[in-house]
């Protein structure tokens, strides 16, 4: 009579078995490195949209909501992704020009605001 599994087929299906553990902890892992990944770009896209509201509201005088809101609308109008509009906006602090046209829809904005605080 044939046995069931034999110690070689014992020890593959063992090794088959720790294979499928290891690739779901490997996919595990992965998805967690992935997401560690997008939260510090996140976290440091957040530092540089942060100083760039804080330099609208000392440009305009206004509230941190309301900074946000005018470079949310610079960053629609340019069609530019807004932490790229604040890092931009930042970069003015060591001399580098803001391309023209955020200062055209900076402006506009900057308008924008200032006529809805006049009413």
């Amino acid at each position: 009579m044939r046995q069931l599994t034999t110690p070689r087929e014992k020890q593959w299906l063992l090794m088959a078995a720790a294979s499928a553990e290891d690739t779901a902890l490997l996919a595990e892992v992965v998805e967690l490195r992935a997401t560690n990944e997008q939260l510090s770009r996140a976290l440091a896209s957040r530092a540089v949209i942060d100083q760039a509201r804080g330099m609208v509201m000392a440009l305009a005088p206004c509230s941190s909501e309301r900074a946000w809101d005018l470079l949310v609308d610079v960053s629609q109008h340019c069609n530019i992704k807004l932490r790229d509009v604040a890092a931009a906006l930042v970069a003015t602090t060591t001399d580098e020009t803001l391309p023209e046209p955020m200062q055209r829809e900076l402006r506009r904005a900057l308008r924008r605001l200032h006529l809805e605080d006049r009413r």
